[in-house]
């Protein structure tokens, strides 16, 4: 019986505690679409890459030329001649792919760019949220953007107009 009051006084001791945390949503993408040095950064990247792809569908098209125009003339060529087309067009194929990552690969100059423009903003508003969260005594920050499920969140407790007015936008 003293095991089960002390369990039961327990219970009720973190349920108190838990119901007295405060929990408050943003919404990153809202916050980053009222921002207009976001934006700006978001076509700057949109025009870079428009400008490599076409840069690497240039490079895929002369591949395919090449391709089809030695398929015309395989009949015609040496050994020697076939070997050599052959791997010209291999080589063109290697410097497209090499394009390709250098550009839009894991650690390539999309990524890279990416992390110039668009980073700093994300750190201000990290820092903004932090903020927030420390003045209003808030324990948890959702973030509703990054696909986190939620059935309800009362509007009352979204956050993400304060963490704007903090970086000094007004919606």
């Amino acid at each position: 019986m003293k095991k089960i009051t002390l369990l039961f006084t327990a219970v009720i001791f973190f349920a108190a505690s838990a119901s007295a945390q405060k929990y408050a949503f943003v919404d990153t993408e809202y916050i980053l679409n009222n921002i207009p040095s976001y934006t700006a950064a978001q076509e700057k990247l949109d025009e870079l890459s428009k400008t490599w792809e076409k840069e690497i569908s240039d490079a895929y098209a002369m591949v395919e030329e090449m391709y089809k125009k030695y398929q015309n003339e395989v009949v015609l060529l040496s050994r020697d001649a076939k070997m050599k087309r052959e791997e010209e067009i291999i080589e063109k194929e290697k410097e497209a792919k090499e394009m390709q990552s250098k550009y839009f690969g894991v650690e390539g100059e999309l990524y890279k760019k990416r992390q110039e423009l668009v980073q700093p903003i994300q750190d201000e508003i990290y820092n903004a949220v932090k903020e927030l969260a420390a003045e209003g005594n808030y324990a948890v920050i959702f973030d509703t953007s990054s696909g986190m499920n939620m059935l309800y969140t009362d509007p009352k407790y979204d956050v993400s107009d304060e963490v704007l007015e903090k970086l000094g936008y007004t919606n």
